[in-house]
């Protein structure tokens, strides 16, 4: 078993021998120095108490229970001294000083059981530290482990978005097909969508929305019957209500996914006007989400270069034309400015 250490600094060698003798005999490990400073050299975590004697060269006891403040050294001290004076007693008290022996010792019982109660003094400092360190490891412990649970949580939301997203884009693109003059038009408007946001600075978070409201910008079409728009000729105006009813009913599909929010804006408004004449809510330029306007020209463009039974398609030049004659009544300028000279340079 390892005997416990105690440090002794005392000028006298006499006394410091005394001193040290009488602590062996009472089972203790003991170190003796000869003053302050080389009580300073020797002291470490490993010793249980230290007594200090206060008039010593070099580095009394004062000067050195300050320094041992001043390194923040929890080991207690115990001041050994044959003055009794007040002075010294309120200044060891002071200076944080767990008690005092008297010397020439006479009272082994009284000097042992001082002794013991500042060894278990620094036990109980150990015990306390040793606590708030296994403490402060259980908490980054489990704040590390929360981390982990969160980020797997948020990387399992992320792919349950992303899933999402993707089965509502097949089924959009699935609707697509089936028709020979709207094949691709999603792949298309998503990515002219992608070219003008990036072209505009879009963050990266608002590219993100951007693309998906571009992937599922049609989705109201899967409920309604658009086949109408197929076939050569113009629409009765059953047929033109019942076509423009496909961003309302896109959005009411999108409103329970509340990841979606801005994408069942967008969804919602890309088929409105900047001047207010566009469906199904004829809000003006200020009211509509600017990621809205994106995909109304990415659509719009599409639209125009597209064939379509109803229609003979437009070049790519025709069709700027176009969005540039509409700009400030159906198509916000900017977006417009952006996008032609993106096509003009590719």
């Amino acid at each position: 078993m390892e005997l416990t250490k105690i440090l002794i600094a005392d000028d006298d060698p006499l006394v410091r021998e005394a001193i040290k003798k009488i602590l062996e005999i009472f089972g203790y490990q003991v170190t003796a120095v000869a003053n302050g400073r080389e009580a300073m050299d020797t002291l470490d975590e490993s010793f249980a108490t230290i007594i200090l004697d206060i008039n010593m060269p070099v580095m009394d006891g004062f000067e050195t229970l300050e320094a041992l403040n001043r390194e923040n050294n929890t080991v207690p001290v115990l001041f050994l001294t044959g003055a009794g004076s007040m002075d010294y007693a309120l200044k060891a008290i002071n200076l944080g000083a767990y008690d005092f022996l008297t010397k020439p010792i006479s009272d082994l019982e009284m000097f042992a059981v001082k002794i013991k109660r500042a060894i278990e003094k620094r036990m109980y400092i150990l015990m306390h530290k040793a606590y708030e360190e296994n403490l402060e490891f259980e908490v980054k412990k489990k704040t590390k482990e929360l981390v982990i649970k969160n980020k797997l949580l948020d990387d399992y939301t992320r792919q349950l978005e992303e899933n999402t997203i993707n089965t509502i884009a097949t089924l959009q693109i699935a609707l697509e097909e089936k028709d020979p003059y709207t094949a691709g038009h999603t792949k298309r408007v998503t990515q002219f969508g992608t070219m003008i946001g990036k072209a505009l600075g879009l963050s990266s978070m608002e590219l993100h929305t951007l693309i998906c409201a571009c992937q599922i910008h049609d989705i109201g079409k899967l409920v309604i019957d658009v086949s109408c728009i197929q076939r050569p000729g113009p629409l009765s105006s059953d047929e033109w209500e019942r076509v423009t009813q496909h961003p309302e009913i896109g959005y009411n599909i999108i409103q329970p996914l509340q990841f979606l929010g801005r994408e069942g804006t967008i969804i919602l408004q890309h088929h409105e006007r900047v001047d207010g004449n566009g469906y199904p809510g004829n809000l003006l330029s200020h009211q509509l989400d600017p990621l809205a306007k994106i995909v109304t020209v990415a659509d719009s463009f599409d639209a125009m270069t597209s064939k379509r039974s109803y229609k003979v398609n437009k070049s790519m030049e025709e069709a700027i034309e176009e969005l540039y004659k509409c700009s400030g009544s159906q198509f916000d300028l900017e977006v417009v400015e952006v996008f032609a000279n993106l096509l003009r340079n590719q």
